[in-house]
């Protein structure tokens, strides 16, 4: 449907940001509540489920190199369970790119635009990533490969003017209770890392296909060192308090203040946080457009585009409350949810092909 191409570099900017635009503010909360001091270990354990997806979802491209989940997983398990699965694959990015605009909204209104009826700000947003989503691929990755040093030299500009606030000491005693509060941290974080397999619905679009699971693991890595700088911070500068702030990181850059001349640095993560969530709501929009124009067998995406951006603003609306209930969500029961999406249901379609490859073997073995 979409003729454009992207580069192996573009992807990953992409995966990158659409990963940790939203998740860089809130997921120190969500894992220091488990982890306590033991926080910073939480990204490296949770990577692992980036590197698996990432991994599935190179090798089902491999077998498929011009089709998504959405159309392979019919040729696999039979055309109805496929569509199944389709679907439950649609609802779920609906519903987390729903979550994600909740989120920004939240912040927005919360620390900025007080005033500002919350509809007005997720339709705007909405407005503008659709817009870049009827454009194409192209036309995201451009954008992404635009911001990403900007958001590179906000966000070291910021851990460089917070080194005088931080405390060493609170990460002490390291493991105090074992492995584990770091371990379930570290299951918390995986849900972000395991939505990598958003990689299976741009390697289609990728010039060098060969070359997608190298930089797939190196946007992992980098997301890791990203979460793993964002917990620490917060750590070192909060201690075992983390987890009662709702944006740990926005609240670290208050501490921010030199000379009584450099001060008030709220309007830095803000930029951050808006041209990351612009690309991270823009690809996940992007995936449900083109997954519903396959699942529903349309010739063009296009003009899905601004209906279920309609959509995604009323699903928002609905799906929380505030921010509060978002967070217990991605901290309790969404990682199996993601498990279940983006790890059971791609492994199975794996064994799928494993086994009907073999099939197929044995079946020119004895003609």
């Amino acid at each position: 449907m979409d003729k454009g191409k992207i580069s192996a570099i573009q992807l990953a900017i992409l995966l990158y940001l659409a990963i940790t635009s939203t998740a860089v503010l809130i997921a120190p909360a969500i894992t220091g509540g488990v982890a306590e001091q033991d926080m910073w270990l939480a990204p490296i354990w949770g990577s692992v489920a980036g590197f698996l997806t990432v991994f599935i979802a190179y090798r089902l491209n491999r077998v498929f190199p011009e089709q998504t989940i959405i159309q392979y997983s019919g040729k696999i398990i039979g055309r109805i369970p496929g569509k199944l699965i389709g679907l439950l694959f649609l609802v779920y990015y609906l519903h987390l790119n729903a979550l994600s605009l909740r989120q920004y909204g939240d912040f927005v209104v919360g620390n900025f635009l007080q005033q500002t009826p919350i509809f007005i700000v997720l339709a705007t947003m909405v407005f503008v990533c659709a817009a870049a989503v009827r454009g194409g691929i192209e036309v995201m990755a451009r954008s992404a490969t635009i911001f990403i040093p900007l958001i590179f030299v906000l966000f070291l500009f910021i851990a460089i003017m917070l080194i005088p606030d931080l405390e060493p000491q609170h990460m002490l005693p390291v493991m105090e209770n074992g492995i584990g509060p770091s371990l379930t941290g570290g299951f918390l974080a995986s849900s972000w890392f395991m939505q990598f397999f958003l990689l299976s619905f741009f390697l289609p679009s990728l010039g060098k296909q060969q070359k997608g699971l190298k930089w797939g693991i190196f946007s992992v890595i980098a997301t890791m060192l990203t979460f793993f700088l964002s917990n620490l911070f917060s750590l070192f500068i909060f201690g075992d308090v983390t987890s009662t702030f709702n944006y740990p990181v926005m609240s670290a850059v208050r501490y921010i203040s030199m000379a009584d001349f450099l001060q008030h640095m709220e309007a830095v993560v803000m930029a951050i946080w808006v041209t990351g969530t612009f690309v991270k709501i823009a690809v996940f929009h992007y995936v449900l457009v083109i997954g519903t124009a396959q699942w529903l067998n349309l010739s063009d995406y296009k003009q899905l585009v601004f209906p279920l951006g309609f959509l995604l603003v009323i699903v928002a609306l609905w799906s929380a409350p505030n921010l509060q209930k978002v967070a217990h969500v991605l901290g309790t029961t969404w990682p199996f949810y993601d498990i279940l999406v983006h790890v059971l249901i791609p492994i199975l379609l794996l064994v799928g092909v494993w086994l009907r490859g073999k099939a197929a073997g044995k079946n020119t073995r004895k003609k």
